[in-house]
């Protein structure tokens, strides 16, 4: 299964907010450029974090983008699900929209529906807290100014 680049934002978005300083600003210019990704998708994957209450946005010449929780309570599993516009991974999946002819008699679709549920469930058991813990790692990688830290 492969992330959309929606959900990869989102959560690169939220590492670099959880390794800031609390309560220090960022722009989304600023974290487009670091990780070197489209400033537009970046902007519609930071409203969109705004609106599920991750991240909070402050409008304004001194305005920016911080983490809205503690990066203990976000927990990984969720941020998939909520970014994640489908997680059918075979057509059979979406009843609507299925034309498979083995759906009947095929075992296929409850091994994938097995395979998806272990997959979120790990996902599950991480925050953004677990991801951040080589800190300083992140840091040099992201380019940190000593001032920033």
């Amino acid at each position: 299964m492969q992330l959309t680049s929606y959900t990869d934002y989102s959560l690169r978005l939220l590492l670099y907010l959880a390794l800031q300083p609390k309560h220090k600003l960022s722009s989304v210019k600023q974290v487009a450029d670091i990780y070197r990704i489209s400033y537009n998708h970046l902007t519609k994957v930071t409203h969109e974090l705004g609106k599920l209450g991750l991240i909070e946005t402050i409008k304004g010449r001194n305005g920016g983008i911080r983490l809205a929780k503690e990066p203990e309570e976000i927990n990984i599993g969720e941020v998939v699900k909520q970014t994640e516009d489908n997680l059918e991974l075979v057509e059979c999946f979406n009843r609507e929209t299925n034309t498979c002819i083995l759906n009947p008699a095929c075992r296929l679709k409850g091994v994938l529906h097995e395979a998806l549920a272990a997959y979120l469930q790990v996902l599950e058991q991480y925050t953004v807290k677990d991801l951040v813990l080589n800190e300083d790692d992140l840091r040099a990688l992201l380019q940190f100014k000593t001032t920033e830290q």
